[in-house]
């Protein structure tokens, strides 16, 4: 049984040169289309959880509404109706002014810059110049 060469053994170089460089494009692009479906599928559940989000979002402000409305109601059983809106405020302002300091303290410990890639980054700088040092 004689085997038959392959078909890429009869072009010359800069044909096999030209056939991989639109087969590499070729690649690429059907890469990037298939991540392009990837993403619209991922979207799509991504968007349905944002509505449940969003329902729960809504539904959390009715309850705590009504959370504020009992908070009231029931301290109003000693105190007149408007100081107990008074200490319901309060005690929510004193809650949000917690809140906004802590985060305001996690923000600032944050550093915007992307440290690790800073310094993969620079190594590969260090590393170019040394081969080109080297090279000389």
């Amino acid at each position: 049984m004689e085997q038959k060469p392959p078909a890429y053994a009869e072009k010359s170089l800069p044909e096999l040169l030209r056939q991989l460089s639109t087969d590499t494009a070729t690649l690429v692009r059907q890469e990037v289309a298939l991540a392009r479906a990837e993403l619209s599928q991922i979207m799509a559940k991504v968007t349905a959880s944002a509505g449940m989000f969003g329902v729960a979002a809504i539904a959390a402000i009715g309850a705590f509404g009504a959370f504020t409305a009992f908070l009231i109601l029931v301290i109003s059983l000693v105190v007149p109706a408007w100081a107990a809106a008074l200490i319901v405020m309060v005690l929510y302002g004193v809650v949000a002014a917690i809140g906004a300091l802590a985060g305001k303290n996690a923000l600032q410990r944050v550093t915007p810059v992307p440290q690790q890639s800073v310094e993969s980054v620079k190594e590969d700088v260090e590393a170019v110049r040394a081969g080109v040092r080297r090279g000389r």
